[in-house]
């Protein structure tokens, strides 16, 4: 969670811990992400070299945050593009090798 507050600016909102799992609501520009407890057997993507889902998530300065991101030590996958939609964004790995994908919304919805 210190991470993600650091390097892509989420402020945590809530957090539920009880029995085996636990939920954590992360905030950003307004939005809402929830992130659930890892299960006993979890091994990380570095670890493992496993792939796991990519995140993404619509924010108002996207190069802004890819900036935050990289002071904060998170690697940049992919630089900023604009995509086909008008989406203007990048991809952005955490130190546990969680894919993220941040962009602004540019295209018509």
């Amino acid at each position: 969670m210190d991470f993600l507050t650091r390097a892509f600016g989420f402020q945590e909102h809530r957090r539920a811990i009880g029995g085996a799992r636990g939920l954590h609501e992360l905030r950003l520009d307004g939005e809402s992400v929830m992130l659930g407890q890892a299960t006993w057997d979890y091994r990380n993507p570095r670890s493992s070299d496993n792939a796991t889902a990519m995140v993404h998530v619509y924010v108002v300065d996207v190069e802004a945050l890819r900036e935050q991101a990289r002071a904060a030590g998170a690697e940049i996958v992919a630089e900023l593009v604009e995509q086909p939609n008008g989406d203007r964004g990048c991809d952005i790995r955490d130190p546990e090798g969680h894919m993220w994908s941040f962009a602004e919304p540019g295209g018509e919805v």
